[in-house]
């Protein structure tokens, strides 16, 4: 698995770390505010990550290596494949993209507070 998105992730103002399995349990869940935006299956090689339907579904069309959302609700969830053909640029994105819309989400209190 690749570290730096695992950092990137973290880096997020307010992002923890959390295993909702239990301790060192595959996977892991990097949390805003307690509400999941990116979840590691470190042993499969996949990123599981918040994304607006109609989003979603354009990046499922142009990347094999995207996928619905593994164990998760296939219309607003989509799964990357990490070791794939997939632009770094491209994941970053879809991190950045994952997390603004768990924000948003948050009752404004909760936002202003990050």
């Amino acid at each position: 698995m690749k570290n730096y998105f695992i950092e990137y992730c973290l880096n997020k103002k307010g992002a923890i770390k959390d295993y909702p399995l239990g301790p060192d349990q595959d996977p892991f869940a990097i949390k805003i505010a307690g509400k999941i935006f990116a979840l590691f299956y470190e042993e499969k090689g996949y990123l599981n990550l918040k994304c607006d339907p109609v989003i979603a579904e354009n990046l499922r069309e142009q990347h094999e290596d995207v996928r619905p959302g593994y164990h998760m609700n296939k219309q607003h969830w989509n799964t990357i494949i990490l070791e794939s053909s997939l632009p770094e640029s491209d994941i970053f994105a879809m991190i950045d993209h994952s997390y603004d819309l768990v924000v948003k989400s948050l009752p404004k209190s909760i936002r202003e507070s990050i």
